[in-house]
């Protein structure tokens, strides 16, 4: 059995939570796999990060603000 047969029958085995999170994973090896250095990883690196830690927050309510909360002390 190569690697990649047994990666996906483990993955297989996985909640689909657990699936998306090897999904990014994969694009952000990707993205290393690709990428030219210096600037650019940088880049790649804060992409990944964001979008790690962004995930699933479009199912997230947006909280409610009021004008008394919009104003601030200086």
């Amino acid at each position: 059995m190569s690697v990649a047969e047994k990666i996906c029958k483990h993955i297989q085995d996985l909640p689909e939570s657990l699936q998306t999170e090897v999904l990014d994973f994969v694009g952000y090896l990707e993205a290393k796999a690709t990428r030219q250095g210096g600037v650019h990883d940088h880049i790649i690196s804060s992409e990944i990060s964001l979008a790690l830690a962004m995930r699933g927050m479009e199912d997230e309510a947006l909280p409610e603000y009021s004008r008394v909360d919009l104003k601030g002390e200086f």
